[in-house]
């Protein structure tokens, strides 16, 4: 069966491989890419029709923190491919600092990407949505513990993470499945950008973690989708985390707690 899919952050990174994945699945797909560069979704549309000659792959550049040109966006996919059976939300920002030394603009924008762009969408097209439907968010394993420089992107992970906890039950009776990754640092151009703006502190904690490719997160993210499951943990140390967090996260505050005596805040 021919499926019609819409993806955020299509362009790079988590979305594009998605994208990929399922280009390889079913090679006669309706697609629609929305990301902010146009020359990115371009490039990305190109490199799937040719893996996919038969793939209708259309593209919005559109930024979806800008609630109105997002709505309008859209609107204009669903009247070109129809409305979605698969609504994956993978756009996302970080901003890594101290937490003091974070604007409260940067904190709304983060926000704003991370949270309420993915509500919005959610709005707009979960009651177009049929029974058989499925909604995947890529969260972040930030979600389950605090991390130095993280407090705009981990409040906005938890966040999420509680939104998807609530539709799970409310889509539920409807036949729309919601399933939630939480993927560790992810081999993407956003990481590779965050990298560049890390405080000390958090580049020490972060080096001692592993880092997943894109298509190993996408993979995760469509067997747990096709599996009917909430939550995929795609790899084994946010597995452990998630079931040994209280006793797993003290020993991590206490480690980050120690390189800043050592390092000093930053």
């Amino acid at each position: 069966m021919t499926k019609t899919a819409f993806i955020t952050g299509g362009s790079s990174g988590i979305g594009l491989a998605i994208a990929k994945a399922l280009t390889a699945r079913h090679p006669d797909i309706r697609l629609a890419l929305f990301a902010r560069d146009q020359d990115r979704l371009s490039a990305a549309a190109a490199e799937l029709r040719i893996a996919a000659p038969v793939a209708e792959v259309r593209t919005f550049a559109v930024d979806l923190a800008q609630v109105d040109s997002a709505r309008i966006m859209i609107d204009t996919a669903v009247s070109t491919l129809g409305p979605p059976d698969m609504l994956i939300l993978s756009a996302g920002m970080t901003f890594p600092a101290r937490w003091e030394n974070v604007s409260m603009a940067t904190y709304r924008a983060v926000m704003e990407i991370n949270f309420f762009a993915c509500l919005s969408l959610v709005a707009q097209l979960a009651p177009l949505m049929t029974a058989g439907s499925a909604i995947g968010l890529i969260g972040s394993a930030a979600s389950l513990s605090g991390t130095y420089g993280y407090a705009a992107y981990t409040a906005s992970k938890f966040a999420l993470h509680g939104l998807a906890e609530t539709l799970r039950i409310e889509l539920q009776p409807r036949g729309i499945n919601v399933t939630l990754c939480l993927p560790p640092d992810t081999d993407t151009p956003m990481l590779a950008a965050e990298r560049t703006l890390r405080p000390a502190v958090t580049s020490r904690t972060a080096a001692k973690a592993s880092v997943l490719a894109p298509e190993t997160v996408a993979m995760a993210l469509l067997r747990g989708i096709d599996r009917g499951h909430f939550l995929v943990l795609p790899s084994w140390p946010i597995k452990l985390l998630y079931l040994f967090g209280p006793w797993i996260s003290p020993l991590l505050r206490r480690q980050q707690v120690a390189l800043i005596r050592r390092l000093g805040p930053d």
